[in-house]
């Protein structure tokens, strides 16, 4: 299901504090976003803002955290782009991130002008031990109270990370939106919160974004910036192009205790995803559909659970020289 009008898009601009024990993706912000909402609005608010989530009425659509300045690279087949004598493939297909500022070029030479995780610089991952105490022995030992270790991933000194959200003002206001990303900044995001990790801090305030019209032409595909599900939405099977990605998710906060913290598997497609539909309206902020709820619960512990499906997009045009190549190197 695809909707959206009156929503804007916003760039939320973080700073990381400290290392991340969960990878900062749209899908799971989103659910701890929900939690946060629960506790600074109440519970009947957080109930009202998921009304109609699943029947294509997100109240609002989170990105995954992009490098800042940037949008992932579409994941097109090589033949889409340019490339000159002697180009080290290798290489090339190392770039994954798109400055904004080169939206406006022919998308054939995207690729070139694309930078690479060292280009902007490359986060570290180290590996953090954990003990677990007997209290009778007062030792650790073997078993559930043998020693394990954690990986936490160490982001580059001054990195900044964007965040783009797709929010309908009518239902939430973008400065309880701004407070609930102040929140989780300041607590602590996914696994091991608790002991400082996950921590990052808003830098201003939100900016609202309009992407810039293609300069090659009208734009006729959309491009992911965060997990999404097209299945079921009418979209090319043939001209779009996408990697897949299986979920296993997990409840947030209190839910963990519930004795059943783990979700249904859902399948997504990646960000940097390209969707080709029959017909494309720029001013549409996000595509995709809601996952669970009642009628098709992801959760058993919860029936009323939902799994954000939406990402936000951009529009892009892929020429038809390059759609046609596209299509052979896939078929």
């Amino acid at each position: 299901m695809i909707v959206g009008h009156g929503m804007q898009t916003y760039r939320f601009t973080v700073k990381p504090l400290s290392a991340l024990g969960t990878p900062l993706a749209g899908d799971t912000l989103l659910g701890q976003l929900c939690w946060t909402l629960r506790y600074q609005l109440g519970n009947e608010a957080l109930t009202a803002l998921l009304h109609g989530y699943t029947l294509g009425r997100p109240f609002a659509v989170v990105s995954d955290a992009l490098p800042h300045g940037h949008i992932p690279l579409p994941g097109l087949p090589s033949s889409a782009w340019q490339t000159s004598l002697g180009s080290d493939r290798k290489v090339l297909k190392k770039k994954r991130w798109l400055p904004t500022a080169s939206m406006r070029e022919q998308l054939s030479t995207w690729q070139q002008l694309a930078a690479s995780d060292a280009d902007l610089g490359k986060a570290e991952v180290h590996v953090q031990p954990h003990n677990t105490i007997n209290r009778q022995t007062g030792t650790t030992g073997t078993g559930m109270f043998a020693p394990y270790t954690m990986a936490q991933t160490w982001l580059a000194p001054g990195s900044l990370l964007d965040i783009v959200v797709v929010l309908d003002e009518s239902r939430l206001s973008l400065a309880h939106m701004q407070a609930a990303f102040a929140y989780i900044g300041a607590h602590g995001y996914g696994r091991d919160a608790s002991i400082g990790l996950g921590k990052f801090e808003l830098t201003g305030d939100a900016q609202a974004i309009t992407w810039p019209t293609p300069s090659q032409g009208s734009a006729n595909a959309w491009l992911t910036l965060g997990p999404c599900a097209p299945q079921g939405l009418g979209f090319c099977p043939v001209r779009s192009h996408w990697n897949s990605l299986t979920r296993f998710g997990r409840h947030g906060d209190v839910a963990v205790q519930s004795g059943q913290a783990f979700k249904r598997p859902v399948l997504l497609a990646r960000a940097g995803s390209v969707f080709w539909p029959e017909q494309i309206d720029p001013r549409h902020g996000f595509i995709g559909q809601g996952l669970g709820g009642q009628a098709a619960p992801v959760s058993l512990a919860m029936p009323e659970t939902v799994h954000q499906g939406y990402a936000p997009v951009v529009p892009i045009c892929i020429p038809e020289t390059i759609a046609s190549g596209a299509i052979l190197e896939r078929v």
